[in-house]
């Protein structure tokens, strides 16, 4: 199957096709066999999703002709804009959260409450998964992936200054120090698009309900509470616990250098680890962040799950949904884990990495409460001027006040107008 890459003025120009095609959408052809077209904001992950064809034709005689898109607000447009013509995707990726529900609500994306029903059903996923795609008691969609965002590190940095894996944030603030104190950056960041993960550990892991309460409104970005855990930060970024914002190295390339000792990513960072010639277990390593309050009585863990969505009007509607419906099976998921080098959402898929597998078996016990990622749990207009606020933090660090109170304007006026 062919698997093109689309980079950002190629999308416009793919975009203007589209809507020239505009024909107020097509009727589903009702076939469950073929080639499925795949669209995708994941256009480094193009290998991994074709390396599945094999087993999808084998289980299901469905491939993916997949089409990768290098910008996200490019390929946001273009997916949106596709609604609107006679040629919406049979399969894409969207993220779960306000940008789905937004989707749901003006019918653009296929109903799957069957097959959630059949998946849970079968035991190849758990209840509490279901409620980022339920919508009016009804769900959308199905998880592309599961991962969990985790602290990675330089295992032999960590020997070699005699830092075992920190069970406590008073632990991790003195391994921090210690490594500091070596010569060596303890933490990888960047003032671009990743800006979020530090300020989500912080604040789910000083408070969750604090947390959560930023994604419904509920809770101001200017809240005192919030100005602290900004100032936490901001001290640590002082103390030069911070690797350069700036710098365009790769972040697995520069965790296996050594320009820094660790790296607060999703789980499924493995295959860029593994992609740099790290071996897990071996040169790196990973360890759920432990909670900031430690009266906390459980571990908070973000978790992020991207959604597989069918269009409503696809003409490949039916083929998508049987894809979908496969999709969720533990060899569609044995075979994902295998590709892309990460936890399966379905407790009976085979994880290849036993580090992975360890991962997920911890997580899912009584001591950890997971959380909704930063990204998909906030609105997306607040989450863009997040971005950048966090960004020019990074970038400046300074009196954190306004860029809360920058971010604070925005929610105002969105949560004005959800009435």
């Amino acid at each position: 199957m062919r698997s093109r890459k689309i980079p950002a003025i190629a999308a416009a120009a793919a975009a203007s096709m589209l809507l020239a095609s505009c024909g107020g959408g097509s009727a589903d052809d009702g076939a469950t066999t073929g080639t499925l077209d795949f669209y995708t904001n994941k256009a480094a992950w193009e290998p991994d999703f074709d390396e599945l064809n094999a087993q999808s034709e084998s289980d299901v005689d469905i491939s993916l002709d997949t089409t990768g898109y290098s910008d996200a607000a490019q390929y946001d447009a273009f997916i949106k804009q596709s609604f609107r013509t006679d040629k919406s995707p049979g399969l894409f990726t969207w993220q779960t959260g306000p940008s789905l529900g937004e989707l749901v609500d003006e019918g653009l994306v296929a109903e799957t409450t069957d097959i959630w029903a059949k998946a849970v059903d079968e035991g190849w996923i758990g209840e509490d998964l279901k409620d980022a795609y339920t919508y009016d008691g009804k769900q959308y969609c199905v998880p592309m992936n599961i991962a969990y965002w985790v602290m990675y590190y330089n295992k032999p940095l960590f020997e070699e200054h005699g830092i075992a894996e920190p069970a406590t944030w008073a632990e991790l603030d003195a391994a921090a120090e210690k490594l500091k104190g070596a010569g060596v950056t303890p933490y990888y960041q960047t003032s671009t698009l990743f800006t979020f993960p530090w300020f989500q550990q912080l604040v789910a892991g000083t408070d969750p309900e604090l947390y959560n309460g930023l994604a419904t409104g509920e809770v101001k970005y200017t809240d005192p509470r919030i100005v602290e855990i900004m100032e936490t930060w901001r001290a640590q970024q002082e103390a030069g616990w911070f690797s350069d914002a700036g710098a365009t190295v790769d972040p697995a390339v520069g965790l296996k250098q050594g320009d820094f000792a660790m790296i607060n990513f999703g789980s499924f960072f493995n295959g860029s680890l593994d992609g740099a010639g790290m071996v897990s277990g071996q040169d790196y390593d990973m360890f759920v962040i432990p909670a900031v309050n430690p009266d906390l009585g459980t571990t908070p863990v973000a978790v992020e799950s991207g959604p597989l969505c069918v269009a409503e009007n696809s003409s490949q509607k039916t083929l998508g949904l049987a894809y979908a419906e496969w999709w969720m099976s533990p060899d569609a998921q044995t075979a994902w884990s295998a590709a892309r080098g990460d936890v399966a959402f379905n407790p009976q898929a085979v994880v290849a990495d036993p580090m992975l597998e360890e991962l997920g078996t911890t997580v899912a016990g009584d001591g950890y409460e997971r959380f909704d990622r930063y990204y998909e749990a906030t609105p997306t207009p607040i989450l863009t001027v997040a971005l950048e606020q966090f960004g020019a933090f990074i970038a400046n660090p300074g009196d954190p006040l306004p860029f809360l109170e920058a971010i604070q304007a925005e929610a105002d006026a969105y949560w004005a107008d959800q009435g």
